[in-house]
């Protein structure tokens, strides 16, 4: 994750180290791999093109890395630093010393930020019935480890000897790392098990659970696929993107109408309307000649993955309560398109990022910013409350959720312990750089049904 207070585009090479894979694993044959193998014959959608260059069991680019994500020997004593120049040259020779791809915050801010999360759920629960945790994509298992060490010191004892914490986790390797993170307290490993599969697979979860629970989501949006949606200019409809291979090696973009189902909801939830539709005959017929003497295409990045997860957990668990963490904007980017996400990739130690997202064949991490209003909006549509504002204009139904965005240093101040994190000289690296991240906090209401 990303903190831009300052040098943005060096602070974020500091605290994101892209995850990458050795360059002697790539090279020309497996750029012919990856666009023959992923891409194949028929053209496929951007999401699609996206999951398999990052996910792909042979040449996606997590399957493929060669660091997994870094696991401190000890927590950081930030109040034995004196500031910013002694905390950012400590992490430095953290980095060197891991020889590791990257941290996440809940790893360099341990075991506070996890602790934080833990206070958040303790004060928004329903304490009189067993609390069971979800977490999708833990990492290493330091949250899970967290969570469960402030739960059983803080809350009562009937709580913690009846929690359940369930990790979802689609890496095998990282599923075994968080069975030995948690294995370090013995109490914790009968409360704790993981699932090794993939989050947004609704087969996976099996029957509706109407049982109250939450869903925690740490780093986890950035990486979602993302469809592209293109016009050529102002006036002209939007078509979607599909990607195709040709002579076996190049790999464009083909054009195509507005047909799949999940671009359509997540059109209909940004409230997109057709560029050629709408306003007086002498408006329109301005706005097609301003845009044949000045053509501009558009580009739009839709977040179908988030979509489609949204979908996934509000089907199968109904009365979950919601924690997400993520990037809200990110530097620098170069690739066209609101909501365009970086796509970076390592040489020789110094980072680098590509013009397009073609350009990433299993060498490059893909992440994008996350919009968190239309986050918020996407979850009130996954739990049906959109659909019958606009099936039943006459009559005002309840809202079925309650949200609330926060940035990350407001919702440290509020729930964490921001003394634990600060240096001699009062410099906190979780308060001040972590501009550009937020937390969205979602519970049902007494409108379920």
């Amino acid at each position: 994750m990303a903190p831009l207070s300052f040098s943005s585009r060096n602070l974020f090479s500091l605290f994101y180290k892209p995850r990458v894979i050795p360059f002697k694993f790539l090279g020309q044959h497996s750029s012919a791999l990856f666009s023959t193998h992923i891409v194949g014959d028929t053209p496929i959608l951007v999401r699609d093109f996206i999951h398999k260059a990052l996910y792909d069991p042979n040449v996606g680019y997590f399957s493929q890395k060669s660091a997994s994500v870094g696991v401190l020997d000890r927590s950081i004593k930030f109040n034995q630093l004196q500031g910013r120049k002694a905390y950012m040259k400590h992490l430095d020779k953290i980095y060197k010393q891991s020889d590791v791809s990257w941290f996440t915050p809940v790893e360099l801010f341990k075991p506070w930020y996890a602790h934080g999360i833990a206070e958040a759920i303790l004060r928004t629960t329903n304490l009189s019935v067993p609390l069971k945790i979800y977490e999708i994509g833990g990492g290493s298992g330091t949250c899970a480890k967290g969570i469960l060490d402030y739960i059983k010191l803080n809350a009562p004892t009937r709580v913690y000897d009846n929690i359940s914490y369930i990790s979802v986790e689609i890496s095998s390797s990282l599923a075994a790392k968080q069975i030995q993170t948690i294995g370090e307290v013995d109490s914790h490993s009968s409360k704790f098990r993981v699932e090794c599969r993939d989050a947004a697979d609704r087969s996976g979860w099996g029957d509706v659970n109407e049982q109250p629970c939450w869903v925690i989501m740490l780093e986890v949006l950035d990486n979602l696929p993302h469809d592209l949606i293109y016009s050529e200019n102002q006036i002209s409809p939007w078509t979607e993107v599909w990607v195709e291979s040709k002579e076996g090696e190049k790999l464009s973009e083909l054009y195509r109408p507005i047909q799949d189902s999940l671009i359509k909801s997540c059109m209909e939830i940004v409230d997109m309307a057709d560029a050629t539709r709408g306003g007086s005959r002498v408006s329109s017929a301005m706005k097609s000649i301003w845009a044949k003497v000045f053509p501009k295409p558009r580009w739009f990045w839709l977040p179908t993955g988030c979509l489609k997860l949204l979908e996934v957990l509000h089907g199968a668990l109904p009365k979950m309560s919601l924690i997400a963490s993520d990037f809200s904007y990110l530097p620098d980017v170069k690739i066209p398109g609101e909501r365009a996400p970086l796509v970076s990739t390592k040489k020789d130690g110094s980072s680098s990022d590509y013009n397009s997202y073609l350009d990433a064949k299993g060498d490059a991490d893909i992440f994008f910013p996350t919009d968190f209003l239309l986050l918020e909006q996407m979850d009130h549509y996954c739990s049906g409350w959109m659909k019958q504002q606009k099936d039943d204009t006459s009559l005002k139904r309840g809202k079925k959720r309650r949200t609330l965005s926060l940035d990350t240093a407001a919702f440290m101040e509020e729930f964490g312990l921001p003394t634990k994190t600060r240096t001699k000289d009062g410099y906190n690296p979780l308060l001040d750089d972590f501009k550009n991240t937020k937390f969205y906090l979602s519970v049902p209401t007494h409108n379920i049904k």
